[in-house]
């Protein structure tokens, strides 16, 4: 079965927010290293890194707020999955014994692009 019209519109304003979001973080001096990082416990829509440090960043995108705020969307579970994602990633690397390791998560709303570093 084809993807609805409702189902394309969702994956662009995705897209859209990832796009937004990695312009915003890359202002903060960070290169972006990964877009999409599938592993096998899930998908990082963006990881970066500046130096020594990583930060791998889930972009939550809205049009409006009637389901809470975008962060709100990022539970436990999620944080649970970004953390093995980032353990995937380093050991897939041969290990990251001097690399910092923190999440953010990216809001993306009418009113412009909101970071939250060290979310969790």
């Amino acid at each position: 079965m084809p993807d609805s019209q409702k189902d394309f519109y969702k994956k662009f304003l995705g897209k859209k927010g990832e796009r937004l979001a990695a312009e915003e973080i890359k202002k903060s001096g960070y290169k972006l290293i990964k877009r999409n990082y599938v592993t096998p416990y899930g998908e990082a829509d963006l990881v970066f890194q500046r130096g020594d440090e990583f930060v791998f960043a889930e972009v939550k995108t809205r049009t409006n707020n009637a389901f809470g705020e975008p962060r709100e969307a990022v539970g436990f579970k999620k944080q649970e999955k970004y953390r093995r994602i980032a353990e995937f990633y380093f050991a897939d690397k041969g290990g990251a014994d001097e690399a910092r390791v923190s999440f953010a998560v990216a809001e993306v709303t009418p009113d412009g692009v909101n970071v939250i570093y060290n979310a969790f």
